[in-house]
């Protein structure tokens, strides 16, 4: 039995994604609300676009707390000249603008988590609406998609640039070599606990390339991240060839891979976490990774944590405070080389 079409987007776009040279513009999505019974979202979105050849989204603002991609793709969209193209290119720097403005992993407005969202409903929350455009407007638009995140306020991970294992091995490859092409100091084959309403498996099952990151966190920036984040716009839009030249790799980059979600470590305890090994540390399978002590009363036994595996640690909680069901350590195996 066929089911009904979904509605028509609320959502429209200021500018012209048919036209060429640059464009500064916004995607309006209607939000009535208190301060403003006839208000708007605006998010702010730039195209430049020469002649024919294929077209890059560049997203980052996917969480409201992650800063390196906003900065970064603001800078690129104050700098990219049209001449310098051929094909497209379309930047949103913030995705999720409600949590951006609020400096918050998700929405202020309907609690909404971006990277959770999709694929979407033009009838759903405000964040369901952002995620619905993005996956039946932009998404089929574009060959290449670069998503720029990092740990936000509650995890610190050692930067990476990713692609995800796929069914379809050619797509997955083509992928692999956009992240090598990135530059990041590391470069990660990465199974999510939960792909279902990722906007990356959103991307990656209309047949396109996608690429992601991490770029350490803590909910700052700092000058070497951003330049990792520089660099790796500049590196991707080379590899897509809309804009010439050879990548720029300052550094032969160390390929890591996660076989499952194992390389996930669990808290099973609320208390104050106190972790026993840095990112980027390696460590064997039994090492203590963490202990987590009660932070209610004195007396208490900490609870001890050992990783289930042998690698690196890619990531860890950056938050002390730890809840039941917090992610306290990430771990990942070292490919022995860049070639393999």
């Amino acid at each position: 039995m066929r089911s009904d079409p979904l509605p028509h987007t609320s959502i429209s776009a200021t500018i012209d994604f048919d036209a060429d040279g640059v464009q500064h513009g916004f995607l309006q999505l209607p939000y009535s609300s208190d301060r403003s019974a006839w208000g708007s979202i605006m998010i702010p979105i730039c195209q430049i676009k020469h002649g024919h050849g294929p077209t890059a989204l560049l997203t980052g603002g996917n969480h409201g707390d992650e800063y390196e991609g906003p900065t970064s793709l603001l800078k690129l969209a104050n700098s990219l000249e049209e001449k310098q193209v051929q094909g497209r290119v379309i930047i949103v720097p913030m995705m999720n603008q409600p949590a951006f403005e609020a400096g918050s992993r998700t929405s202020p407005i309907d609690a909404g988590n971006m990277n959770r969202a999709f694929p979407g409903h033009p009838s759903g929350t405000l964040t369901e609406r952002i995620a619905d455009y993005f996956n039946r407007i932009l998404v089929p638009m574009c060959d290449y998609a670069l998503d720029i995140h990092s740990g936000g306020k509650t995890l610190d991970i050692i930067p990476f640039a990713a692609a995800h294992r796929l069914d379809d091995k050619a797509q997955q490859q083509t992928c692999i070599n956009g992240a090598l092409l990135f530059g990041a100091p590391y470069t990660l084959l990465m199974v999510e606990m939960d792909a279902t309403q990722l906007y990356d498996t959103a991307v990656e099952k209309q047949g396109k390339v996608f690429v992601t990151t991490e770029l350490r966190g803590g909910g700052t920036t700092t000058p070497a991240t951003m330049a990792i984040a520089d660099r790796g716009l500049q590196n991707f839009l080379k590899f897509t060839g809309i804009i010439a030249g050879e990548p720029e790799l300052p550094q032969a980059t160390q390929r890591l891979e996660m076989q499952d979600d194992a390389c996930y470590h669990v808290s099973q305890d609320q208390g104050l976490l106190e972790l026993k090994v840095d990112i980027g540390a390696q460590i064997q399978q039994g090492d203590l990774i963490a202990s987590v002590h009660n932070r209610y009363r004195t007396g208490a036994a900490a609870s001890h944590y050992y990783a289930g595996m042998s690698g690196i640690v890619l990531g860890r909680r950056h938050a002390p405070l730890t809840e039941i069901g917090d992610v306290i350590v990430v771990l990942a195996t070292m490919v022995a080389s860049a070639n393999d």
